[in-house]
């Protein structure tokens, strides 16, 4: 069972520090078959992963499927929230100790914004809002389904907080499940680029969670909110829980999408400026779990192009790239990061610096380029690794007068460095 570190920076698990690898499945009970779970459980745990983020409601942006799986009765097209259809939360179960059998965490949303009034996504679904009055048959029915896996409960889904009626509904459904499961972790997903938490659901929740998001409109969302959440809500472990998702197309209906390269900026920025405790992982295809004929709503929400199909997007690159960042963290021991803008001579918000509780310090530079540190270079030594291709390269620290000098090295793209204090 998890744990928050006496840090209260990372988690921990059986004792040990646990670096949060999550990967986007948000539609997994609702799309995916039993034989493609297990293919896709087979190949995210070869790659590192260890948390599987999944609403427990229908994704309001899923891809079309042919499975019928509805939580609730269904009575002329809206669901009857009072009428829970127990099969639909065995079938949910049922995958979920699939994922635990396999290693897995699971991080559960509790109420996605489209099922709370006086939220942005309230508009877009056409099941109907959850009524206040059904809500604790609804908890209960989750801490029944789910409580004794020991998930993580993500109380709220993409959400921003538009009215008290809205905070009411968060603030009493995390209370309600923390009463009847106070055992396990809980956090929130709030909207993309936002960083308001209501203070009575603040207080209850054990980390953290922003997203950056998908608007390729101002890149420095995963360094700038981690820094904004760290400094608004100390003392607790921080994920960005949902930055960009490879060759997701820019929200807005904006041409373009985001490669593999953008979103390893985005993992190191945001892990290197306060949301050390993890990282979670985004592919479009996977998060809606598309099919090559299926239909997908690109004109609502935020406007995302039509996605590849699942079994394209599983073999997406960039996945191995999160799971590098899972091993490096796990090898280095890089725990209860502490930002260190302040060791970078000449500023540069685009490099990201941060020392671990031994002192190693962290470099992340979104391209190759020479390094002016205020730092004593006798005391350090160091490697340089090519994210690219994952190339490692010794370094030279150079005195200076105001500190270290590291030259370009003969990499290409983005670098991570590593400079452990000598012995």
């Amino acid at each position: 069972m998890l744990q928050v570190a006496k840090e209260a920076t990372y988690l921990m698990k059986e004792g040990k520090p646990f670096f949060y690898l999550g990967d986007t499945c948000w539609s997994a009970f609702t799309n995916i078959p039993d034989g493609e779970w297990a293919y896709y459980l087979n190949k995210r745990k070869a790659q590192g992963f260890n948390v599987l983020q999944i609403n427990i409601l229908p994704q309001w942006d899923a891809s079309q499927t042919e499975l019928n799986y509805e939580p609730f009765k269904l009575i002329d097209g809206k669901w009857d929230y009072f009428s829970i259809n127990e099969s639909y939360f065995e079938h949910a179960r049922s995958l979920c100790q699939k994922a635990k059998e396999q290693g897995f965490e699971l991080a559960l949303v509790v109420l996605w914004s489209n099922y709370v009034p006086d939220t942005w996504a309230s508009k877009f679904y056409d099941r109907g809002i959850l009524k206040k009055e059904a809500l604790d048959a609804y908890i209960d029915q989750v801490d029944r389904t789910f409580s004794d896996l020991d998930p993580i409960y993500i109380i709220s889904g993409d959400t921003d907080f538009q009215s008290e009626l809205c905070e009411s509904y968060y603030i009493e459904a995390c209370a309600k499940l923390k009463a009847k499961a106070p055992h396990v972790l809980y956090t929130t997903h709030i909207k993309g680029r936002y960083s308001y938490i209501p203070e009575g659901l603040e207080k209850q929740l054990d980390f953290l969670m922003f997203q950056s998001g998908h608007n390729h409109k101002d890149l420095s969302m995963p360094y700038s909110l981690a820094q904004e959440m760290a400094t608004k809500y100390p003392g607790k472990p921080l994920i960005n829980a949902e930055p960009c998702y490879e060759e997701m197309g820019y929200s807005g209906g904006e041409n373009g999408q985001w490669t593999k390269q953008d979103i390893r900026r985005a993992a190191y920025e945001s892990l290197l400026s306060g949301a050390g405790a993890g990282i979670t992982y985004g592919a479009a295809g996977i998060y809606s779990w598309h099919t090559l004929l299926a239909d997908f709503a690109s004109e609502i929400g935020e406007g995302f192009a039509r996605p590849k199909p699942w079994q394209e997007a599983l073999q997406f690159p960039g996945a191995w790239d999160y799971g590098f960042i899972h091993s490096l963290w796990s090898t280095y021991g890089l725990y209860d990061l502490v930002s260190a803008q302040e060791l970078l001579a000449v500023p540069n918000p685009r490099f990201r610096i941060s020392k671990a509780h031994d002192e190693t310090i962290l470099i992340y530079t979104p391209y190759n380029s020479e390094l002016k540190l205020q730092l004593d270079s006798s005391l350090y030594e160091g490697i340089a690794i090519d994210l690219e291709n994952r190339y490692v390269s010794t370094l030279e620290l150079k005195a200076k007068e105001f500190g270290t000098y590291i030259e370009k090295t003969y990499f290409h793209n983005d670098v991570f460095y590593i400079l452990k204090r000598k012995k």
